[in-house]
């Protein structure tokens, strides 16, 4: 179906990062969710085809694709894969996940299930997830760029203890999300809450995978246990 003949709804809980481009633009996908897209642009007077392609952007970066063997790029080349797919991703994701938490806490706070605390967890995640980041593009990667990698092994090191801290907060987020299932009777902002959720910690999950076992294995290859 043609995205301008779906529902601001539909949209929204099928393409992760979708209610972020809503919000900017004031498109109520919650509340007046039912609207197709052709009908909201029109009322609001916005020019559809920029929000088209911004969906079509997003869905295409969601939708999976063939797996790329990272094994044999350069160092540079798998640094700068780093940088664009997770570093700049987890920095889009992460604001609107927190927006999106408060939103159902402060919406839903009086059910049982409601995912109470989930969005100072995913704010604590934040900051030390870019803090982490930070740490990487100011010493660690600079040092593997400029061929120095071999003498990185301290670096890496705190990466990967804060990598198993990363893990630790995913348990933790499963834990409050029941592990990221979503309610039958879940509103639309509740949807797109988890949808995000699941594409946020799959690829966290594959950073940290891509980091541990392909570029960190390069200069301090793990101990096998």
């Amino acid at each position: 179906m043609p995205y301008m003949e779906q529902s601001l709804g539909q949209l929204a809980r099928r393409i992760p990062g979708a209610t972020g481009l809503f919000d900017a633009h004031q498109l109520d996908f919650c509340c007046a969710g039912n609207r197709s897209l052709r009908t909201a642009t029109e009322t609001l007077g916005i020019d559809p085809r920029p929000l088209v392609d911004a969906l079509k952007n997003l869905e295409q970066r969601a939708a999976a694709e063939p797996e790329q063997d990272w094994s044999d790029a350069s160092d540079t080349q798998l640094v700068e894969h780093l940088l664009v797919r997770y570093h700049a991703v987890h920095r889009e994701q992460l604001p609107e996940l927190i927006r999106l938490a408060r939103r159902v806490e402060h919406v839903h706070g009086d059910r049982q299930d409601c995912p109470h605390g989930l969005a100072d967890h995913l704010e604590a995640m934040a900051q030390e997830l870019d803090s982490h980041m930070r740490k990487e593009e100011m010493v660690l990667f600079p040092m593997i760029t400029r061929g120095q990698g071999g003498m990185a092994s301290m670096p890496i090191s705190a990466m990967r203890s804060e990598h198993d801290d990363h893990g630790t907060e995913l348990r933790r987020l499963a834990e409050l999300t029941d592990n990221i299932t979503t309610p039958r009777d879940a509103c639309t902002t509740w949807r797109a809450l988890y949808t995000g959720l699941r594409s946020f910690r799959d690829d966290l999950i594959a950073h940290i995978h891509t980091e541990n076992n392909i570029l960190f294995e390069r200069f301090a290859p793990a101990q096998v246990l």
